[in-house]
């Protein structure tokens, strides 16, 4: 059967004309349009580049059969039989091409930042999510794993299935910016943050960050940081929101605050629903090793980013791999989730606590600080509807009973 892989593989019959003559069903076998397949195949062809005396598989055939697989989430004893290639030569394609990707992708769509590319995502979160002096947003997730042998409970996680942890930031357009990929799902306290190389670097001052920039209508210089939930640690460089359990309870400027801070630190859960939502492989556990498993996770970033590229010189209403009903978005002061929640949500699951939750004085001095900043006429000019959106029935003259 193999050998009949050039007249009456999937390949040959079928991915060669909707190439040519249906996009749209191009589109949904691979998540990109043929131009871009064309591209890709040009960028990552010097990594599978084979010295042999058999006539080597073309590039073109290897990313089909790996986009297929990432994309369709079926098996691989299914691009066995479509593409009429051995069970084994699909595994070490798809291995060896979500190596590629990696290494010829990640350079170009994963990059390391200086000052001047934080400054740039920094000024993106602010015209879009009105938050001054945001680099990103961070979060992690549980990417489910088969069982591996003889490893024992490093990798089952609090939830009860076996996993690893993908930690990673974002931009404003819902593009990775940082990922550690690997951690051992058990791990679910406070050394997960902690372990990355990213936030050892940014507390060792290695990461190139902008110097301290002041507040816009404001003389004091004010650092950079990410935001995340509370899970994450709050220090200089990372921003979370006020506890819910703080006590007295939340003021109405606290309210604000979260408010403020969560509009932004969504983009992060949407970057991960958006991957989700479109690599239907993500939404069962990964069978292969633990190895291949994180090199997966990481071509598939890659991939995210490289699209996501692709597609910015589209109108919003015509993206087809991030359409703009897939993300959330506010409608009269009311977030309305995004299509891949109500989808595929099921599919994710939170970290738990990575971060110490006990703050030095300085971390809780400069959320105190951005928080009274919010409350003040400038902050408010920024997003006028704050208060409404924040504070909800708070702000309406209801009888004490109906108010929470």
């Amino acid at each position: 059967m193999n050998r009949k892989k050039n007249t009456k593989g999937f390949y040959t019959n079928l991915v060669k004309e909707l190439k040519q003559t249906d996009h749209e069903e191009f589109f949904s076998l691979f998540r990109m349009w043929p131009e871009h397949f064309d591209i890709l195949v040009d960028i990552i062809q010097p990594y599978l580049i084979k010295r042999s005396i058999r006539t080597p598989l073309p590039t073109e055939l290897r990313l089909a059969v790996t986009l297929s697989y990432l994309a369709q989430g079926d098996s691989i004893r299914s691009k066995h039989l479509e593409y009429r290639l051995g069970n084994s030569t699909v595994y070490k394609i798809i291995h060896e091409t979500c190596q590629a990707l990696w290494f010829a992708l990640s350079p170009i769509v994963l990059k390391s930042k200086n000052r001047f590319d934080w400054e740039q995502i920094s000024n993106e979160f602010m015209i879009k999510w009105q938050f001054p002096n945001c680099i990103g947003a961070t979060d992690g997730r549980h990417m489910r794993i088969q069982a591996p042998p003889n490893i024992g409970s490093s990798f089952y996680n609090y939830k009860q299935f076996f996993s690893i942890i993908l930690l990673a930031t974002c931009d404003a357009n819902y593009k990775f910016t940082w990922i550690d990929v690997g951690q051992y799902g058990y791990m679910s306290d406070g050394g997960v943050w902690a372990n990355t190389e990213f936030a050892q670097d940014l507390q060792s001052t290695f990461v190139d960050l902008p110097t301290p920039k002041p507040l816009p209508g404001i003389d004091i210089p004010f650092p950079y940081m990410f935001v995340g939930d509370e899970a994450f640690p709050l220090t200089t460089y990372l921003m979370r929101p006020y506890s819910c359990k703080t006590r007295g309870g939340l003021t109405e400027e606290m309210r604000i605050f979260n408010y403020r801070l969560s509009r932004s630190r969504r983009t992060i859960e949407n970057t991960f629903g958006i991957l989700t939502a479109c690599w239907q492989i993500l939404r069962k556990p990964l069978c292969m090793s633990v190895e291949n498993s994180e090199m997966l996770i990481k071509a598939l970033v890659c991939l995210h980013n490289f699209i996501m590229t692709c597609e910015e010189k589209i109108s919003v209403h015509k993206r087809s791999y991030c359409p703009a009903e897939y993300v959330d978005r506010e409608e009269n002061y009311t977030m309305k989730e995004g299509r891949w929640r109500q989808q595929y949500s099921a599919y994710f699951t939170d970290i738990g606590r990575v971060g110490a939750n006990r703050a030095g004085a300085i971390p809780v001095g400069l959320r105190n600080y951005l928080k009274d900043y919010f409350v003040s006429d400038m902050g408010k000019s920024q997003a006028p509807w704050q208060e409404e959106a924040a504070l909800g029935a708070k702000r309406i003259n209801l009888p004490p009973e109906l108010i929470e």
